[in-house]
């Protein structure tokens, strides 16, 4: 592989190797590598399928797409404002060309059917979890732990395809952001972010965020990002 382009990352111990790459080009070569997201093996070659940064880990090669839609997957969490409300349900905007449902039955208590306003109206925002995916939409639960509305805070949306970048190796990066600026964030794997804290907090996580969206291919993002939080205090 070339250096141009390319990020070394040393976490606990493990290699991690990302660098540019486009549809169609070869990433590495070997019997021993396993193709991940968005690859496929020809031969001997591991290939791109999408435009990203590929990322070698151990064995495995898998394509970080960084342009695109979200592409609804079940078990993903994601975050959606409601738009219309029904007799049995809400509908959930969770961003794209995506519509998304959230039946009453996948409400984790008792909501009257006569009143289901009351939990969440036109507006409100929601974290929630994919169970089914259908064309051209999704069904959504909040079975699920930390699940629920979210409210207060600010909403903002990047690109769903820099959402690892954000959270970073098993949550390192935001867990940096959210002990820097004291603000609760919860992150959708459709790109929409919800923060919450006090206004400079809010603030300063956003920018910090911002700044891995436009920095996500450069080397040395994590020290970048630390910096920046460093001088803001």
């Amino acid at each position: 592989m070339t250096t141009e382009n390319t990020e070394i990352i040393e976490e606990h111990e493990e290699k991690i190797e990302r660098k540019l790459v486009i549809p169609g080009e070869v990433i590495v070569t070997g019997d021993d590598y396993l193709p991940g997201d968005f690859t496929r093996k020809e031969g001997k070659e591991v290939v791109s399928n999408r435009f990203g940064l590929a990322e070698v880990s151990g064995r495995v090669v898998k394509i970080i797409p960084i342009s695109g839609v979200f592409e609804p997957r079940r078990g993903n969490t994601v975050i959606g404002r409601v738009e219309d409300v029904t007799f049995n349900g809400w509908l959930i905007d969770i961003g794209g060309p995506y519509s998304s449902f959230l039946p009453l039955a996948e409400c984790p208590r008792f909501i009257n059917r006569n009143d289901i306003g009351e939990f969440a109206t036109i507006g409100d925002v929601l974290s929630a979890k994919i169970w089914n995916v259908k064309k051209g939409g999704a069904d959504l639960t909040l079975k699920s732990r930390g699940l629920g509305k979210l409210e207060g805070g600010r909403l903002i949306r990047i690109n769903p395809h820099k959402v690892p970048r954000v959270i970073g190796k098993e949550g390192s990066m935001i867990n940096l952001i959210k002990d820097a600026t004291k603000t609760e964030i919860t992150v959708g794997q459709n790109g929409y972010i919800w923060l919450k804290g006090d206004s400079e907090g809010e603030e300063k996580a956003e920018n910090a965020i911002n700044l891995i969206v436009e920095e996500s291919t450069a080397s040395g993002l994590t020290e970048k990002v630390e910096k920046f939080l460093g001088g803001n205090k």
